[in-house]
């Protein structure tokens, strides 16, 4: 499985952005997409996830009401829909797929596959 994220780059705090993850080979229907990002000196911490079988979606808890996960089944596609960028937002941001557990959603060790990153940048 491949992922190429997309759609990154540099914005005002209030903007919004949407990144894209674009999945190719033999993913399974049945695979979780999250996202996680990782900011300079920080440990790696998720933002969103989202399962390819039944649109279950999962949140981290500084992304809520600002952020959204969706899925394009036809494109194999994820997007993270970002609004009301905070400079606390600025990491890069990774795509993940993996058949991962309702309890693991939320670990980046569980996932099986990983895409570039996209530099998201927000200034205040």
């Amino acid at each position: 499985v491949q992922l190429q994220a997309s759609g990154g780059g540099s914005v005002q705090a209030g903007d919004s952005l949407r990144l894209s993850c674009a999945a190719s080979g033999r993913a399974s229907s049945a695979y979780v997409m999250g996202w996680f990002r990782q900011a300079p000196g920080k440990e790696r911490e998720f933002v969103a996830a989202i399962r390819w079988s039944n649109g279950g979606i999962y949140y981290g808890d500084s992304v809520k009401g600002r952020f959204t996960i969706s899925r394009d089944n036809a494109k194999m596609t994820v997007y993270l829909h970002m609004n009301s960028l905070q400079p606390e937002d600025t990491a890069v941001y990774f795509c993940a797929a993996g058949s991962v557990g309702l309890a693991t959603v939320r670990v980046g060790r569980a996932y099986n596959y990983w895409g570039q990153g996209t530099q998201v940048t927000v200034s205040s």
